[in-house]
C-alpha cells in the first residue's frame, strides 16, 4: 500500500487530491490510501439536491463550506475532530456495492482502542447502537474509491442544525434526531486521546508494514489545481444549476431515497432528474436521459425502464421500484 499524505483542511482540495490520484496513470500502485480531515464542511452526496440537505442561513453565519463529493450516499457534516479516510485501488472489478472489505480494518483498528464498532444497514459502522462512521464509495476510470468519515470529536450542534435530514429519514433509522442517532468516538473510550494521537493509532494499524509514502509531483499538483478549479471549487458543481420541474416523486428502497423530477408536456417527459441519498452502480444519466421521450404512463414506462435495465443502476433498487415511484 502507499500512503499519501494530507495536511489540507480545505475539503476542495482534499477530494481533487482524492479524483486525481483515482484517475493518474503515472503513479505505480494497487493500492492508495489517504488520511484526512477538512474545516467545518457539509458533503453533499453525488445525486442529492444540495438546497434541500442543506440550513442555507446556518451555515452562511457558522462559515460552514459545501462540497459534493463523487460518491453516492446522503449529506454529512465534517470538520478537524473527524477524520476522513480514503482507499483507491487501481483495476477493480466490480458488479455490486461492497462496503464489508474496506471497512473491516477500520474496524479492527477501532477495537484496539476499545470501540466495538460493526457494520449495520447500507453502510453506517455503529457502537452501542450509534453511528460512528459512514461510508460510501464510487468508481472512477478502473478505480475503486471508498472513503469514510469516523467521527472523533465532531461539533455535534454544527452538525444538526446544518443539514436538514427528513422526518422520513430519520424515522427509518428508529430515532428521534441527529443528535440522538450519532456519537462521538471520543465520548467512547476511556482514555483522554487528542485527536492528533488518535490519528497515529488509526495509522499505525492502517498502514502495512512495508508501506511506502508517496510524495506528489509538480504534475501532480498542477492537475490537483485544475480539478479544484474547474470542478470542486465551483458553484456549478457544488450546487447545480436544475430546470424547473412540474412532477415530484419521491420513495424510500432498501437502497436509499429516490426522488424523481419530471418535466411533463402533453403526457410525454420532457425532462427527467434523479435525486436520493443512493449509491449508484452505472452512470445514472444515462438512466435519466433514457426516459425522455416516454409517455408517462406505466406501461410505457415499464417497457423502458426494462429495456434500460434499470435495476442494475442503483444499489438494492429494482426496476418495479422506480416503476412504483414514478407513478405512485
Amino acid at each position: 500500500m502507499i500512503y499519501v499524505p494530507c495536511d489540507s483542511l480545505d475539503p476542495y482540495y482534499n477530494f481533487a487530491l482524492e479524483e486525481h490520484l483515482a484517475l493518474s496513470g503515472k503513479i505505480d500502485f494497487p493500492a492508495l490510501f489517504m488520511f484526512w480531515r477538512t474545516d467545518p464542511t457539509i458533503m453533499i452526496g453525488r445525486f442529492q439536491n444540495t438546497m434541500e440537505e442543506i440550513n442555507h442561513n446556518y451555515i452562511e453565519k457558522n462559515n460552514i463550506q459545501v462540497v459534493r463529493r463523487n460518491s453516492g450516499g446522503g449529506a454529512i457534516y465534517t470538520d478537524p475532530g473527524i477524520w476522513q479516510f480514503s482507499f483507491i485501488v487501481k483495476d477493480y472489478e466490480r458488479d455490486k456495492i461492497d462496503f464489508k472489505g474496506f471497512v473491516d480494518p477500520i474496524i479492527k483498528a477501532l477495537k484496539k482502542i476499545g470501540v466495538n464498532a460493526e457494520l449495520t444497514g447500507r453502510n453506517d459502522l455503529l457502537a452501542d447502537g450509534k453511528k460512528i462512521c459512514g461510508n460510501a464509495q464510487f468508481m472512477k476510470s478502473k478505480s475503486m474509491v471508498h472513503h469514510g468519515s469516523i467521527l472523533f470529536d465532531a461539533n455535534i450542534d454544527n452538525m444538526t442544525s446544518g443539514l436538514r435530514v427528513s422526518e422520513e429519514k430519520i424515522k427509518s433509522k428508529g430515532v428521534k434526531s441527529i443528535s440522538s442517532r450519532v456519537a462521538n468516538i471520543s465520548d467512547c473510550i476511556n482514555s483522554q486521546l487528542t485527536v492528533d494521537e488518535f490519528r497515529s493509532i488509526m495509522l499505525d494499524e492502517l498502514l502495512d508494514e512495508d508501506y511506502k509514502v508517496y510524495h506528489l509531483t509538480e504534475e501532480d499538483k498542477s492537475s490537483i489545481k485544475h480539478l479544484y478549479d474547474s470542478k470542486f471549487n465551483t458553484w456549478d458543481w457544488n450546487y447545480g444549476k436544475s430546470p424547473k420541474f412540474t412532477i415530484f416523486k419521491s420513495k424510500r428502497y432498501a437502497g436509499g431515497k429516490i426522488e424523481f423530477n419530471l418535466n411533463i408536456e402533453d403526457g410525454i417527459i420532457k425532462d427527467c432528474k434523479l435525486y436520493g441519498d443512493f449509491f449508484s452502480l452505472k452512470n445514472v444519466g444515462i438512466l435519466e436521459e433514457g426516459l425522455v421521450g416516454i409517455k408517462y404512463r406505466k406501461n410505457e414506462l415499464k417497457q423502458r425502464l426494462d429495456e434500460l435495465d434499470a435495476g442494475s443502476y442503483i444499489h438494492s433498487t429494482g426496476s418495479d421500484d422506480l416503476l412504483d415511484c414514478l407513478i405512485d
